[in-house]
């Protein structure tokens, strides 16, 4: 059994990590709590720009847009959307997992992929998979301007020919002990078809609306699935800092028992080495 002073400085070592984890926590929390507003908010725009785009769609019935076109697929693009940092339980090891799926059922077609993230970057360039472009240190608050370049690297691979269709690899926020893992497919673009209700006039044409539109509704896309990942990343780190905080308190206990044991083992050494010694002198 180690000794009493061995198991003291454990418990003071541990105690220092449980406040480190307990801070970690609290720190999750409050960017959980924006983050989660985030996305609250950009829901009902990326709604309604679907919305429009059906009603384009239902206006425009000979549209033509190089978004819109769909070809044979010969190449295809995903993008990957991890953390910078880890320390956040499962959030990237499912991301990858379903990533790294994906490219073993598809050994066939060639494909590339595009990592958002340090962690799914770190982990895929490490493998024989195609890397097309990175993009990391997006910080704590992803803005439209960073969802505006991702997708305007997704635009010129596609409208180039280079990819034939673009998937979305990202972790929806559910709440915050839960976050799934999510594939969507985001080019071509494919309008809903839900019948849009009401007549529309169009100023300007349907065709110079949409040119307009699909880049936006694309970049509305990439955005949303970076709020989501975020709030996702958060709130997996705070359940994870929540976990290792309680493991902590409970390895503290047991480790304090052992102290415990371990100190009374001592003095009862000590009480029978002098109960020994003065039967010795008698």
């Amino acid at each position: 059994m180690a000794g009493v002073r061995d198991i003291r400085r454990r418990i003071r070592s541990v105690s220092n990590m449980q406040q480190i984890t307990k801070a970690m926590k609290m720190v999750a929390a409050a960017k959980l709590r924006r983050a989660q507003e985030k996305v609250i908010a950009s829901r009902p725009y990326a709604k309604q720009i679907q919305d429009v785009l059906a009603r384009l769609a239902q206006a425009q019935t000979d549209a033509s847009h190089p978004l819109l076109e769909k070809r044979p697929v010969k190449r295809v693009g995903y993008i990957l959307i991890t953390s910078d940092r880890g320390l956040c339980g499962g959030f990237n090891a499912n991301l990858i997992r379903l990533t790294r799926g994906i490219f073993e059922e598809q050994r066939d077609a060639e494909s590339g992929l595009i990592t958002v993230g340090r962690k799914g970057s770190d982990y895929f360039n490490r493998s024989n998979v195609k890397i097309i472009s990175r993009f990391t240190g997006l910080g704590d608050n992803p803005d439209y301007n960073q969802a505006r370049k991702i997708a305007g690297e997704i635009i010129g691979l596609y409208t180039s020919g280079e990819v034939d269709e673009v998937y979305l690899v990202f972790s929806k926020f559910v709440s915050v002990l839960t976050q799934e893992p999510t594939l969507a497919k985001i080019l071509p673009i494919e309008p809903s078809e839900e019948k849009a209700g009401g007549d529309y006039i169009y100023e300007p044409s349907p065709q110079q609306m949409l040119e307009y539109l699909l880049p936006s509704y694309l970049e509305s896309q990439v955005f949303s699935a970076l709020l989501e990942s975020k709030a996702s990343e958060e709130g997996a780190r705070m359940t994870a800092m929540d976990s290792a905080t309680e493991n902590a308190k409970e390895m503290i206990d047991k480790l304090t028992l052992a102290m415990n044991r371990a100190r009374q083992a001592a003095i009862t050494k000590e009480i029978s080495e002098i109960v020994g010694g003065a039967a010795a002198l008698e």
